[in-house]
């Protein structure tokens, strides 16, 4: 290995345990971005989804840790690596990454903005990364309660959202373009909380072929329905979602039973399915 290399090797161990103090799970990345470990799966004829169960390296963002050992076990398994990733959506921070692109040919801050004065929220001072293309990742935080979704251009034309089972490349990384750096007088920051009206535009709208049409005297019924759709994974979203919906159509305290109920259907607890309807009437400004 170059020195240049075993220096960036170097330098991406250290930032990323200076992370993990930070109570930030983090995995090495190549200079692609991309996982430095391959999958131990990826010879066997039929791989079948292992999220680490099989106590081998190399499952993405499911080996992520803040344990400072455990870290050191992933960079030593990849000498290779020249950076990091932060992996979203797990405790404490649930973080929620907003990849602000600049090689579409669109302007993703101006969209940001728009989408600000249309819905009402203002960014909070945060952690941003500028990326060696002149982007930027903007990082907040979720409730824990509530799973956001990766996706791509769905917010608006240049936005990436980084949710749960996604990961942002940590400022120190050396990718093949250049080094991630925090802008300045972000880096001592922890996330801010995402605005709720933001939080709402990031979790997916139910499909219609879920929904069944309100029944008369069955009113909040398509809300139920949905929420008995969910499948492991999105149980908590689909509930917190209905709930919100249920709050701002002033239905809310009325669905609180058939919710739960229904959430009770897919597996989550009573305690789990209150606590998310809860939060659900405070962030509509509602006293559960």
């Amino acid at each position: 290995m170059a020195t240049t290399d075993r220096q960036a090797t170097t330098l991406a161990l250290a930032h990323a345990l200076s992370a993990a103090e930070r109570g930030l799970a983090v995995i090495p990345l190549s200079r692609s971005k991309l996982p430095a470990l391959r999958s131990p799966h990826r010879d066997d004829p039929a791989p079948s989804p292992c999220h680490g169960a099989c106590g081998r390296l190399g499952h993405g963002v499911y080996d992520a840790s803040s344990d400072p050992d455990r870290i050191r076990e992933l960079f030593a398994a990849a000498p290779w690596a020249t950076g990091y990733g932060i992996a979203c959506g797990l405790p404490p921070h649930h973080l929620i990454g907003l990849d602000l692109d600049v090689k579409t040919g669109t302007d993703s801050t101006a969209a940001l903005r728009e989408l600000a004065l249309r819905h009402l929220f203002t960014i909070p001072p945060t952690v941003v990364v500028v990326t060696p293309s002149g982007g930027r990742h903007l990082w907040l935080s979720g409730p824990p309660e509530v799973v956001v979704p990766n996706s791509a251009g769905r917010l608006a034309p240049g936005i990436d959202i980084r949710g749960a089972g996604g990961y942002l490349v940590g400022p120190g990384s050396r990718a093949g373009q250049g080094v991630y750096a925090a802008a300045p007088g972000t880096a001592h920051l922890a996330p801010a909380p995402c605005p709720r009206s933001l939080l709402r535009l990031l979790l997916p709208p139910p499909r219609a072929h879920h929904l069944v049409p309100t029944a008369a005297g069955g009113h909040g019924q398509g809300l139920v329905q949905f929420v008995l759709a969910a499948h492991e994974g999105q149980r908590n979203t689909r509930l917190f979602w209905a709930a919100c919906r249920a709050y701002e159509d002033g239905i809310g305290p009325a669905l609180v039973d058939p919710l739960v109920d229904a959430a009770l259907g897919t597996g989550l607890s009573e305690r789990e399915a209150r606590a998310t309807i809860a939060s659900a009437a405070r962030m509509t400004g509602h006293r559960p």
